[in-house]
Parts: C-alpha cells; structure tokens; sequence
C-alpha cells in the first residue's frame, strides 16, 4: 500500500497480519553545531537546520485514529516541535506489542534520527501532512 497521508497510515496499520503499536518521534528543528551565518540566515528564513527529538511516544492505532489527538496530547505536555517521525512495530500470535515491548525500538528510532538517518520513517508535520525530508 502507497500511504499518502496520516488516514491510509493508519489503514495500513489495521490490515497487517498481526495488530501494531505506532512509534512517534517529535523531533524540533535547531541550527546545528557549528553553523555558519548563511546557515543561520537560512535558518531564520525557514529553511535547513538539523531535527533534534523533543518527544516520544507508543501508541495503538485505535488510540490515534486523527493527527489531531497527538497534537493535543503533544500540547499538554508543554514541548514544542516541527516534525513528528513514525514507524510501526508488529504483535505476535494476534496481540500488538505492549509500552514495554516499545521502548527498545523506540530508543533505536531516536538514535538514527540523531544520526540523520531518517528514511526508513514516514514524516507528517503538525498539520498531519506527509512530508518528504532531505
């Protein structure tokens, strides 16, 4: 399946074989270390900078079935951010992975983000629109 937008994310999540659990990763973007005035510039102007992650979060699908639910709930806990990161992991013998069963791959999505390596995840800014990043 071709997933253009959050809604066929979560279509996507319901039809696999076995139930998922959703990875977030909010991450913020910020000049990186280092950076050069037309870095900065560029920066200030909306454009470059490196995404640092501010939030992370497991969640059933059936628990945000709108974008707008881990907008709120992002809202509520007071940490800003510009791009949220998403993967997906899949249950066994008809049960989805459990907060505990997350957290490990949770960790390793936040350590490739760090490391700029970001493909393998879809990217929905705070509008829920699927974004290619480069």
């Amino acid at each position: 399946m071709n997933i253009e937008s959050y809604t066929d994310l979560i279509r996507a999540a319901g039809q696999q074989s076995e139930p998922q659990r959703l990875l977030f990763v909010f991450a913020k973007a910020e000049l990186p270390n280092g950076f050069t005035d037309t870095q900065k510039n560029n920066f200030e102007q909306g454009h470059g900078g490196a995404l640092a992650p501010v939030l992370c979060v497991d969640k059933l699908p059936e628990e945000v079935t709108d974008f707008s639910t881990l907008v709120t709930e992002s809202i509520s806990t007071g940490v800003d951010w510009d791009i949220a990161f998403v993967s997906a992991i899949g249950g066994r013998g008809g049960f989805a992975p459990n907060n505990d069963e997350a957290a490990q791959p949770l960790k390793m999505m936040t350590e490739k983000i760090q490391g700029g390596m970001i493909a393998d995840f879809l990217t929905f800014n705070k509008a829920g629109e699927l974004v290619a990043l480069y």
